[in-house]
Order: structure tokens, then sequence, then C-alpha cells
């Protein structure tokens, strides 16, 4: 995955989701913290689309252990040839946790793969001068900078969208959306303002964020969005 248009992951835990996903998805997510065996998935994976691996720690919004085992993990993955793009996360790369996550970052690229960093703030949005710092931050580490908030009005809706324009118009990669019922429809507004990359699940019952559209949804909708610009 090199991101360089909108792309638009089915996200879960099981990659036995990935036929379902095929008609509407550029790509799957798997979240290892969320998953039964990641690492045999993916040795048994046989898919059509790209896989992005994401082991979320707990402090950022994920189940996975605050551990060095939580890296090594993601290192195995990326060597996967199915497997094109890692997440980080931008607390883990500025050291958060101690135990090196550049080495993970570092062994993608060297596997070909991308490097997508990200923040999360499932409290609420910063503003936006703050949500441009953050993403810039984590372009500097990333081929793509990764935010996700939780927002509760339209206010902040409207912070995300403006910085999500601020750094594409810069030519900075980066991808966001707003977390809850006031944020939901960043998720299908944000590519029109330079959002690279969508996340949503085949069945809208197994949402791996608040306020995630399912995959069908949401393709059309970015979809009709995007025809009328």
């Amino acid at each position: 995955m090199d991101f360089t248009s909108f792309t638009l992951l089915a996200a879960g835990s099981d990659l036995s989701m990935e036929p379902a996903a095929r008609e509407d998805a550029d790509g799957v997510e798997l979240r290892m913290d969320f998953a039964e065996d990641p690492l045999g998935q993916l040795d048994a994976y046989d898919g059509d689309l790209p896989v992005l691996v994401t082991n979320r720690v707990g402090w950022e919004g994920g189940e996975a252990p605050d551990d060095a085992a939580r890296l090594d993990a993601l290192e195995r993955a990326v060597e996967y040839d199915s497997v094109t793009a890692v997440d980080l996360e931008l607390a883990a790369l500025d050291g958060a946790g101690d135990h090196d996550a550049g080495r993970v970052a570092d062994h993608a690229r060297d596997h070909g793969a991308s490097v997508v960093v990200s923040t999360h703030d499932f409290e609420a949005t910063p503003d936006r001068a703050a949500i441009e710092d953050r993403l810039a931050r984590a372009c500097e580490y990333g081929d793509v900078g990764k935010m996700a908030s939780t927002a509760h009005s339209p206010d902040d809706v409207l912070a995300m969208l403006g910085a999500t324009r601020a750094l594409s118009a810069a030519d900075e990669r980066v991808a966001t959306m707003c977390m809850g019922e006031a944020g939901r429809h960043s998720r299908a507004v944000a590519p029109l303002y330079g959002s690279l990359i969508g996340y949503a699940p085949v069945d809208p019952d197994e949402a791996t964020a608040p306020g995630q559209y399912d995959l069908a949804t949401l393709r059309s909708l970015v979809e009709q969005l995007q025809s009328k610009k």
C-alpha cells in the first residue's frame, strides 16, 4: 500500500472476512490485539487484498500489553509478503513504553511495507493547531500520519477537517477521522479534504472503533461524495 490515493480498509480481527471484503475494500487491517493467533492467520492467508497490521497497545485504545513482545509480533508480521503496511503509535515512537518501536518501522521498510503512524484522543478533539502539530509529528516518523479523536460537536469535526486540508495541501500524507456519533460523518467526508485511509468492518456489529460505518456503506458514501467534486 502506497497511500497515494484514498485507501479503504476492511477492519477486523479475522482474516477469514477477506473474501466478503473484496468488492468494497482496497485492503484489510488485521487488528492483532483483538485476534486469535494473528501470526497463524497471516501464515495461512491466501487472500487477494493486501494487509495492514495493527497491534494496538492498551494505553492507545487497544488490548495488546505494553511489552516488547507486542513489537516482536509486528516485526514478524511485516515479513509476510501479504503485509504491505504497519500501524505504529506516535507516542511509542516518541518513547512511550520504552521498547524501541522505531525498530519495527525500520524493519517494515526493509521489507517494503509502508508505515502509518497514529495518534488518538478518546476523550475529546483538540483545537486545530494541536491537531496539525500532532499530525505533522506523525508524518515525520511515518509514510502517513493518522489521527482519530472523539467529537462532541460539529466544531470538533471542523477542526479535524481543517487540519486535514492544511496538511494535505502541504503535501503531507494524512489519515483522519472523528469517533463517536457526532463525528461519524467525518469518515465519509474527510477524504474530500485529503484523508487517505478509511476503516470499516464488513459486519457493522464488529466495529473496531466508535462510529464506524460498515464497509459497503462507507464505500458508497465516499464514492458518491467524490463524484460530486
